[in-house]
């Protein structure tokens, strides 16, 4: 269970996070994706992660501690954010150093929008993490805002475009943020993540 929650520090230089001394989960996804709203969603509180109706607003390295045992991060979102070219290439080489080089990252969360169908970024970014050895889950959101039917057949075909990229298909949980779907699913596979890193 997620008791406690408290924002920690933001930075653009993955070398100034907080000291790699505890489990670290970090989420990211397109932008507009809904992952602020999910994080709140987990963490019992509406403004923790900042929600936006412009997307892109996330743009740095956002650590927040959970129950004083271990961090929840929000990275900026890939994607169609409007800023320029410098400052999106900044964004990249933040988010690939920060993923390939923190040693305390024991999960990361790819956000993907159960609305749509398979899109090319976010298999491009899967196949980036597989290749590079990230440890990632996949988070399907906004499941309310259609048919279950729907959501079904867009996870569906999610799921075979990644197992042509992986053997295997990955961890994959369905939420909404609105209905707090898959909230006890997610929370209980994050516990174990962090559990395992401890005991490591």
């Amino acid at each position: 269970m997620i008791q406690k929650a408290a924002f920690v520090i933001s930075n653009s230089n993955p070398g100034n996070c907080p000291k790699p001394d505890r489990a670290e989960i970090a989420f990211i996804g397109r932008s507009n994706v809904g992952k602020s709203s999910l994080i709140n969603m987990l963490v019992n509180q509406k403004g923790l992660a900042k929600t936006s109706q412009k997307p892109g607003k996330t743009q740095l390295i956002n650590h927040f501690i959970i129950n004083d045992k271990w961090y929840l991060v929000d990275l900026p979102g890939y994607g169609f954010a409007k800023v320029n070219l410098k400052v999106k290439q900044g964004w990249e080489s933040m988010i690939t150093t920060y993923l390939t080089k923190r040693e305390n990252l024991c999960g990361v969360f790819v956000l993907i929008d159960s609305r749509l169908e398979p899109q090319q970024i976010d298999l491009e970014f899967l196949l980036w993490c597989g290749t590079k050895e990230v440890p990632t889950a996949l988070v399907f959101t906004k499941a309310d805002k259609q048919s279950k039917s729907k959501t079904d057949q867009n996870i569906s075909k999610f799921l075979n475009k990644t197992r042509e990229i992986f053997e295997e298909e990955p961890d994959y949980f369905v939420t909404s943020a609105e209905a707090s779907t898959g909230k006890a699913e997610l929370t209980k596979f994050i516990e174990e993540l962090v559990t395992e890193y401890q005991a490591g």
